[in-house]
C-alpha cells in the first residue's frame, strides 16, 4: 500500500503562506502594531490610498476580506480616525469609506517601510523574474476564484 506524503518544503500554498505570514508578522510588529494596527486593517488603508474612497462592499472585494468582518475592522478605523464612513450618495443603503487626514498621513509613513519588505523579498531577483512572480499569483488567485472545489 502506497502512503501519501506531503513535503511542506515543496508544497506551494506552504511556502506562499509561510512568506506572507512571515512578512505579515514582521510589519505589525515592527511598525504596525505601535499604530494599533493589524495585517488586515493596513490592507484596508492601503487600498483606500490607491484607489480613493470606496463602497464597503467593493472595499471587501479588493482587500479580501469578508463583508461582517471588514464591517467590524472599519468601526474600528473609524474610532481610531483613520477612515471616515458615510451613506453613498447613489443609495442610502450603501457605505462609502474613505481615508481621512490622519490616515493618509500615517499610510504615507508606511508605505516606504510596505515597499522595503518586497525589497527585501525580492533581493537577488532579477526584475523580470518578480514581474513573473507577481503575474503567476495573480493567475494563481483567479484561478481559485473561479475554481467552487479549488480543484
Amino acid at each position: 500500500m502506497r502512503r501519501s506524503v506531503l513535503d511542506l518544503n515543496d508544497y506551494l500554498p506552504y511556502l506562499i503562506n509561510r512568506v506572507g505570514s512571515a512578512v505579515a508578522v514582521r510589519f505589525t510588529q515592527e511598525r504596525l502594531a505601535a499604530h494599533g494596527l493589524s495585517i488586515v486593517m493596513w490592507r484596508v488603508l492601503a487600498v483606500l490610498s490607491t484607489n480613493g474612497a470606496q463602497r464597503q462592499i467593493d472595499l471587501a472585494g479588493l482587500t479580501s476580506i469578508d463583508v461582517s468582518t471588514l464591517s467590524r475592522l472599519v468601526t474600528r478605523l473609524v474610532h481610531t480616525g483613520l477612515v471616515t464612513r458615510s451613506r453613498s450618495r447613489a443609495s442610502s443603503r450603501e457605505v462609502v469609506v474613505a481615508l481621512s487626514a490622519k490616515g493618509r498621513a500615517l499610510v504615507d509613513r508606511l508605505i516606504p517601510v510596505a515597499l522595503g519588505y518586497e525589497d527585501v523579498l525580492s533581493r537577488r531577483l532579477a526584475k523580470k523574474d518578480l514581474a513573473l512572480v507577481k503575474q503567476t499569483l495573480r493567475q494563481m488567485y483567479a484561478n481559485l476564484r473561479g475554481s467552487r472545489d479549488g480543484k
